[in-house]
């Protein structure tokens, strides 16, 4: 595997459970082998090792990990959905990836830039 671009990070409001640290967030793009399946099971077990317990839902946690997009491929499986379902209504999500590839199109969606900046629109997103 070979991260090709990574996004700056951005400070956002938590989502949820509001009563809780702002998070940090960024977009990575990487070159792999794996197929999604088997990427998701390296990025459960990454959270893992950074000491990430699945308890409360959105609530404070040391990593989340999630797999947005896999190239042009859709998969649609009980413990994975790709692209993300919530991805385009998130902007702690679709700012920093506007920052790697803004051009890039979400099916049925729209254009990663535009969805953005709507978004930034409403939701809170600092740069660090």
């Amino acid at each position: 595997m070979r991260v090709k671009k990574v996004a700056p990070f951005y400070r956002t409001a938590p989502v949820g459970n509001t009563r809780q640290e702002w998070f940090l967030n960024t977009v990575a793009e990487v070159e792999t082998d794996l197929k999604p399946h088997q990427l998701l099971a390296l990025l459960l077990g990454v959270e893992a090792g950074l000491g990430r317990v699945r308890t409360v839902r959105w609530g404070p946690r040391a990593i989340d990990l999630d797999l947005l997009i896999f190239g042009q491929e859709e998969v649609c499986a009980p413990h994975l959905t790709v692209p993300h379902p919530r991805m385009c209504d998130r902007a702690f999500v679709m700012v920093p990836l506007a920052e790697i590839a803004p051009d890039l199109i979400i099916s049925g969606r729209g254009k990663v830039a535009d969805l953005a900046r709507a978004l930034a629109k409403k939701q809170h997103v600092e740069k660090e």
